[in-house]
């Protein structure tokens, strides 16, 4: 993509996302100009890809990697390495250190967690379906003679002896990492904090080496020891491949000249240094920028209603801005099939990008299915002549003439046809005892009605119709199945953005630094029966006064100042007798007096009757708080996405580079009109159906339905009958 120019940042940044088949890169130079990146991941070797990508990059810019990075100003990292390490299960063997009794929390788990992150049919096969196994084996747990009650009193020591046998013994089994989770520890870390001290003090770093000691009370100072436990261990079992990998990146930007730190993208909605970012947080950070980034670009175009589709090679992700917030966390956040309390943005993903396979259940009376299972980047779609034999959704693509085998990437890789349908027909076509076209024309339907199922379900659990929002689509495969999707959906107009391929890296540059610090203490806001005003004020104060200390202490240790940060309390909240708590933002971070105890509560009355309605309002119940969440946010530089000349009645015909049969539903193949989406300027309009390509994707634009380009260079579709050209 040619460099273009946005509004000069301070310095450049450079925004990397990490996926399972591509490298996304999105550069802003100090100048405001952008350049755009899309290379295969290298699995054996994340570094690699990542330096082929800045290398593209610095090029598209006129410049070389080494001045690039000296005129950079943060690197913000997205990856999926996490997901992978875990998918895999090829973390360190860990040994877990519980309270004595209590040493079984993660075989028990809940009473219903063999449904955490099963699909409806995985949860009605009751006689097939297990719980989670968990990450640390039995014979790797061990229960500590210790105790702290309720109210954090220490009711029994510790007792060291007994405990350092027990480690000798599972440093003999080949403990590689160490989880400490005791009961009521985020009421009072002394324990756990003292386990620390006796490894350390047993096993120094000259002897073992780094292994992780991962605390509770550190990672998640929260009640429910499961989750807890769950979150801690998921750290823990993270932490090695992301060190590995980030030392590699490291070493390779300090090669080059690069001496400041590197951002990581959290799936909370911030991003911080690396060295202040826990394993388990960096978990779906990718979906997670995009997410911020349409809310973002949203707000700057006017739709505060949107729906996000991120069709990439592995994976499709959405997500969801109502009113202009993407401020909705998960219930019940599950990382794989393990239920953790975090504060997690909303997104939800499934196995359907590019790289999907599609084959025939024999076993379910031959029907075809696509995903989840992909080809990722080696050996890829079939049609990458790399090795691949199975048929992909790019394959079926390429077969119906939605994809130039010869312009993929810019020309840069050559597609074989041939390649794509004998693999649909060998695995598909005859199978089912159809043709090629058909088989292909059926795969591509089956995603796109996939795609279009579960935005519909996000978006009627959350009480919204899909076709009251606006679509954002992006991913490299995203618009090609742009209409497809927005169709099933009846999207009042489609979106496609000139960044749409890496737009999660895009979305990155976005996101303000910012920390999201938790704590559990229950606080009775007001009274049950009597509903009399909490009067222990300073109860209240010193957990925001606490979580604002270690806020103040990461930035500064990043090299911000804390004074210009903006801070923001979020409280777990509910009335007396329910089970479930609901959060909301405090007006105030401190209570001065009883008008800020009403005025808390009036806004978390205002916000509950929101969600749940007035009639479940219960004040005499009592309102009690359990959890705090403090969200540290540094001030981010003005941007705002460049507006270009717009041309009243200006013609396609100049960026037109010829036709290419492609095949539409109600007409079979017809020969297709080509456009460079580079040439294409403000103001044009042109009806489908149409292909318009750029570096790194395609736009198709069926039959019915009309393109607009806008003021900003969006591709704007929407249905003919809705928006008459």
């Amino acid at each position: 993509m040619t460099a273009t120019r946005l509004p000069a940042a301070v310095g450049a940044t450079i925004n990397v996302d990490i996926g399972g088949t591509f490298t996304d890169c999105f550069v802003r130079a100090a100048d405001g100009r952008v350049a755009v990146v899309k290379t295969p991941t290298t699995g054996y070797r994340l570094a690699v890809g990542f330096m082929r990508a800045l290398k593209q990059a610095a090029a598209e810019l006129s410049t070389d990697v080494e001045s690039l990075l000296r005129d950079t100003a943060e690197i913000r990292y997205s990856t999926t390495v996490a997901m992978n390490t875990l998918l895999q299960r090829l973390g360190p063997t860990l040994a877990l250190i519980t309270t004595e009794g209590f040493s079984d929390v993660l075989e028990i788990g809940r009473g219903a967690s063999w449904t955490d992150s099963a699909s409806n049919d995985e949860v009605r096969n009751v006689a097939r379906i297990e719980k989670p196994v968990p990450l640390v084996r039995t014979d790797m747990t061990v229960g500590v003679r210790e105790r702290i009650d309720s109210f954090g009193e220490i009711v029994r020591p510790l007792d060291r002896e007994h405990f350092l046998g027990q480690l000798r013994t599972m440093v003999d089994k080949g403990a590689r990492g160490f989880v400490v989770s005791l009961l009521f520890s985020y009421l009072n870390p002394v324990h756990e904090r003292e386990i620390r001290d006796l490894i350390h003090s047993e096993y120094p770093e000259s002897y073992l080496g780094a292994m992780p000691i991962m605390l509770s009370s550190d990672v998640l100072p929260k009640r429910w020891e499961y989750t807890r436990t769950n979150t801690t261990v998921l750290n823990a079992y993270l932490h090695q491949a992301m060190w590995e990998e980030l030392a590699g990146m490291n070493d390779e930007l300090r090669d080059h000249g690069y001496t400041r730190g590197i951002m990581m993208v959290h799936n909370t909605g911030g991003m911080a240094e690396v060295y202040r970012t826990s394993a388990v947080e960096t978990f779906n950070g990718g979906p997670v920028a995009g997410l911020i980034g349409s809310a973002a670009i949203g707000g700057d175009l006017g739709f505060n209603n949107v729906i996000v589709a991120d069709m990439g090679g592995t994976s499709f992700d959405i997500g969801m801005v109502v009113h202009g917030r993407t401020r909705f966390y998960q219930f019940k956040p599950v990382i794989d099939r393990y239920w953790v309390d975090m504060s997690v943005l909303e997104t939800r993903s499934i196995g359907a990008g590019g790289g999907s396979i599609a084959s025939v259940n024999t076993a379910l009376g031959d029907r075809l299915e696509v995903g989840p299972r992909g080809a990722g980047s080696m050996p890829g779609p079939a049609c990458y002549g790399l090795g691949g034999t199975e048929p992909t959704v790019t394959d079926a693509d390429v077969v119906l003439g939605y994809i130039d085998p010869d312009h993929y990437f810019g020309g840069e890789l050559t597609l074989r046809r041939e390649l794509a349908e004998r693999a649909i027909r060998e695995h598909v076509a005859d199978p089912l005892g159809i043709d090629v076209v058909e088989a292909a024309a059926r795969i591509r339907s089956l995603v796109d009605a996939n795609m279009a199922d579960v935005i519909t379900r996000e978006a009627l659990l959350r009480g919204s119709h899909p076709a009251d929002f606006t679509l954002f689509v992006y991913g490299g495969a995203g618009p090609l199945h742009a209409v497809g999707v927005g169709r099933r959906l009846r999207s009042p107009q489609i979106v496609v953005f000139p960044y749409s391929p890496v737009f999660c890296a895009f979305g990155s540059s976005t996101m303000p630094v910012a920390h999201i610090y938790e704590i559990s203490l229950r606080i009775d806001l007001l009274a049950a029966g009597t509903q009399a005003p909490l009067t222990d004020l300073e109860a209240f104060n010193h957990i925001v006064d606490e979580l604002r200390a270690r806020a103040e202490k990461d930035l500064s240790g990043e090299g911000y100042d804390p004074r210009l940060a903006t801070y923001i309390l979020e409280l777990d909240t509910k009335y007396g007798g329910q089970i479930h708590s609901h959060r909301f933002t405090s007006p105030v971070l401190e209570l001065r007096d009883e008008d800020d105890v009403r005025a808390v509560y009036s806004q978390f009355e205002k916000e509950y009757a929101a969600f749940f309605s007035d009639v479940n309002v219960f004040p005499a119940g009592g309102v009690e708080i359990h959890n705090f969440v403090l969200r540290a946010e540094m001030p981010q530089p003005e941007w705002s996405v460049p507006r270009f000349p717009t041309e009243p009645g200006a013609s396609a015909e100049a960026a037109r580079v010829g036709t290419r049969e492609a095949w539409f539903a109600d007409s079979g193949f017809v020969d297709t009109p080509v456009y460079d989406r580079e040439m294409l300027s403000p103001g044009v309009r042109l009806d489908g159906p149409a292909l318009v390509r750029s570096r790194y994707t395609t736009s198709v634009v069926e039959p019915a339905y009309t393109l607009r380009v806008d003021e900003r260079r969006n591709l704007i579709i929407a249905a003919s009958e809705r928006n008459p050209s």
